[in-house]
């Protein structure tokens, strides 16, 4: 008989795993909705601050992250460095609340060989509403 086998999802059988953001997320300013859960990337998020109460979207702050200094290091040999500034999908990501200024989260770019993912130059932001 053996080990039953589980069901395995591949990304291509689940698009929420691949990445696809679902029907019902916010993408905006959530207007007062209680959020569930917010999932902070490369772009501005919607949220409900824990510091001040207010909603919105956070102002995103860029950083060098390993994977840019490893990007920009590779053409060093020609003697120029053009990919860091115009690399910003490697650069981590820093959310900040615009009513108090502190820092929500933070998306950090953990994988130094990557240096270029042209699929996902940008991952967009959203919130899943507490309905969900």
């Amino acid at each position: 008989m053996g080990i039953p086998y589980p069901a395995v999802y591949h990304p291509n059988q689940n698009p929420y795993q691949a990445g696809v953001i679902p029907p019902n997320a916010f993408v905006g300013d959530p207007k007062g909705v209680p959020i569930q859960q917010t999932i902070f990337r490369d772009t501005p998020a919607p949220f409900n601050c824990v510091y001040c109460g207010s909603s919105g979207v956070t102002t995103v702050k860029s950083k060098p992250s390993l994977a840019a200094v490893v990007g920009c290091m590779m053409p060093m040999m020609l003697g120029i460095c053009f990919l860091c500034p115009s690399m910003d999908c490697l650069w981590h990501k820093y959310h900040y609340c615009p009513s108090c200024k502190e820092k929500v989260a933070d998306f950090e770019k953990s994988d130094p060989c990557v240096v270029m993912d042209p699929p996902q130059w940008t991952q967009q932001s959203f919130a899943l509403p507490a309905s969900y």
